[in-house]
């Protein structure tokens, strides 16, 4: 059975689609958004609702106490009052559909807080894989240090190498391994990240595939028309457009008016009067020159708002393809000058320490000169994954603002 316990104990390794899956379905935040979208819809319904009507009774006509009644007719009524307004038909349908439009902002929130989320996520990944990556450099440096260390100490008492040669070395060891260890708090402050965005506690379990290796795919056509297509925030502001103009037709029907049914019963307290009643019909004027000017001058703000926004929207999109544009020709060359320094540099300071480390165990050269050629190597392997970082950086934020 240890073969299988083994099996089980080993952390989940999840891929980075895996990953922005899970922070699709169980990011809390995400969920909100669904929530919020759906209480608008019951808002709308609420909106078509008419006002409760209103019952009273009381009396009407009755003389005060004390006063002289000359006749039976003098003494007044009971009365009961039923009273209903009824809002017009189309103020509350523009009004439903303005609430209705709400509905659909939240969802594109949920799209544009979604693509931050992706953006993170990756950003915590790529970081993850590359500290991953310093990790297996710093520990192969380490062993040939180690191998120098073991050289000096073995040297040390025929007097063939100096007692600070054997402490040079020593902190070199500690000091490559606190780089170790500072990968590793990068490494646990990704997981943490991560496990947060996909609703999980921040100590879960957790690996990533270390074999992933991001690609760069350029957008075929950069064009505003494409980018209204594909961006959720312009998306948002498309639908902020069309909530603003419906809230301006909505205003609009304040011009029409209202209507309000009352009826009036009347039970004379005096036996020989006969009972009455009285219905009255009520209609407002919404466009007296004291009342008309609040609706029209919201409709004229908020028209200007419109085409305030899409100026914004149009200024947005322009910005956007300059901004792409340029921070694809600037992946394109830093992956070049990554590619130099793979295929160039590195191998040619590798080749450097390898004399001078041979040289070394011949006793040709001083241990100095070769831990320079060791800081060299270690340096620009670090200079190399440290470029990566920044491209898959550069490569997560490009996406985001191609699908933002």
């Amino acid at each position: 059975m240890l073969p299988f316990y083994a099996v089980a104990q080993q952390n989940p390794v999840l891929s980075l689609d895996t990953v922005l899956q899970r922070i699709d379905r169980n990011n809390l935040m995400l969920q909100s958004y669904g929530l919020k979208a759906e209480s608008y819809k019951h808002s709308a319904s609420a909106a078509t609702a008419w006002m409760a009507p209103m019952v009273g009774v009381g009396t009407f006509m009755t003389p005060y106490p004390g006063q002289t009644i000359m006749d039976d007719g003098d003494k007044g009524a009971v009365m009961f009052q039923l009273e209903q307004d009824i809002p017009n038909p189309a103020k509350l349908n523009a009004n439903r559909r303005y609430i209705e439009s709400k509905a659909k902002v939240e969802n594109e929130s949920r799209g544009v807080t979604l693509n931050e989320y992706k953006a993170q996520a990756k950003r915590l990944y790529f970081t993850w894989l590359i500290a991953q990556q310093k990790i297996k450099v710093l520990q192969q440096n380490e062993q040939i240090m180690q191998t120098m260390k073991k050289i000096e100490e073995i040297r040390y008492p025929f007097n063939r190498s100096k007692l600070s040669s054997v402490y040079q070395t020593t902190a070199k060891l500690e000091e490559n391994r606190n780089m170790i260890r500072m990968q590793e708090g990068e490494i646990a402050r990704a997981r943490a990240w991560l496990n947060g965005l996909m609703n999980r506690p921040g100590n879960a379990d957790l690996e990533i595939d270390s074999t992933y290796q991001p690609v760069f795919v350029p957008a075929a056509i950069i064009d505003t028309a494409n980018l209204a297509i594909a961006r959720n925030d312009i998306k948002k502001m498309d639908y902020n457009i069309e909530s603003m103009q419906l809230n301006i037709e909505a205003m609009k029907k304040q011009s029409k008016p209202d209507f309000r049914l009352r009826f009036d019963h009347m039970s004379p307290l005096a036996k020989m009067m006969p009972k009455a009643f009285s219905v009255m019909g009520m209609v407002s004027i919404p466009i007296a020159p004291w009342s008309s000017k609040m609706y029209k001058s919201e409709v004229k703000g908020m028209e200007l708002e419109v085409q305030a926004m899409g100026k914004e929207k149009a200024a947005m999109l322009q910005e956007t393809q300059g901004m792409l544009y340029g921070m694809q020709f600037e992946i394109q060359s830093m992956q070049k000058r990554i590619a130099a320094m793979e295929e160039k540099i590195i191998p040619t300071l590798q080749k450097t320490l390898d004399v001078g480390f041979l040289n070394y165990r011949e006793n040709k050269m001083e241990l100095p000169e070769v831990i320079d050629s060791w800081e060299a190597l270690t340096m620009m392997q670090t200079d190399v994954l440290n470029e990566k970082l920044k491209l898959y950086v550069m490569i997560a934020d490009y996406e985001k603002e191609l699908y933002r």
